[in-house]
């Protein structure tokens, strides 16, 4: 099994967002993971006031992949999957 089908790792990643969650909450907006390819993107959903906020993108890289690389080195790149556009 490859690391981005481990469910363990899968779990590592949603500590990670669940870290990070509530300062995205507490500017009314959120985050889910959806997936993890397998050159290790990981594609997630950023909610509410994140998913349309100027600043997405700042928190998308300088928050959200900054957290999860330090925690997980194999992390290539954190991406979010906008509206409208499927992500299998």
């Amino acid at each position: 099994m490859s690391l981005n089908q481990d469910p363990d790792f899968h779990e590592k990643i949603r500590e990670g967002l669940d870290k990070i969650r509530p300062y995205l909450q507490a500017d009314g907006g959120d985050i889910t993971l959806l997936d993890v390819t397998d050159d290790m993107v990981v594609r997630v959903k950023l909610l509410g006031a994140c998913g349309t906020c100027p600043m997405s993108v700042q928190t998308l890289k300088a928050g959200v992949e900054f957290t999860l690389k330090r925690m997980m080195p194999e992390i290539k790149e954190v991406v979010n999957v906008p509206d409208g556009e499927s992500f299998e």
